[in-house]
């Protein structure tokens, strides 16, 4: 992979699938889904989507998802502040071999904005 391929994966811009909080918050209740916070430790301990993961987008690695238990088969959100982390979490997941992986959509602002439930 040359250095410009290798940074671009890593920048928070272009498009890359998205799913609304409410959609999310449907199949979470179904468990039908497995939901991956790439914010930091820091932020997630302050507010998080009961049932999520943390794995902070500078930790994001094979090697974690391994440790996680992550399960290719099951349908990916990657969720952070205001889905800048996240795009380029859904770029590694895919890169990862993860095939039904999303961003989503206006990250945790929108959650909030909602009022869906949250854990501290």
């Amino acid at each position: 992979m040359s250095i410009l391929n290798n940074l671009a994966q890593w920048l928070p811009f272009g498009k890359v699938p998205e799913m609304d909080a409410q959609a999310v918050f449907k199949r979470l209740q179904k468990n039908s889904i497995q939901i991956v916070d790439v914010r930091s430790k820091m932020e997630w301990d302050k507010s998080h989507i009961e049932g999520s993961l943390n794995l902070p987008i500078t930790s994001l690695s094979i090697n974690t998802i391994k440790q996680l238990q992550l399960s290719q088969e099951i349908t990916t959100v990657v969720i952070c502040l205001s889905a800048h982390r996240s795009i380029p979490g859904v770029r590694k997941f895919k890169q990862f071999g993860f095939t039904d992986v999303y961003q989503l959509e206006g990250g945790m602002l929108s959650w909030w904005k909602l009022a869906l439930p949250i854990s501290k």
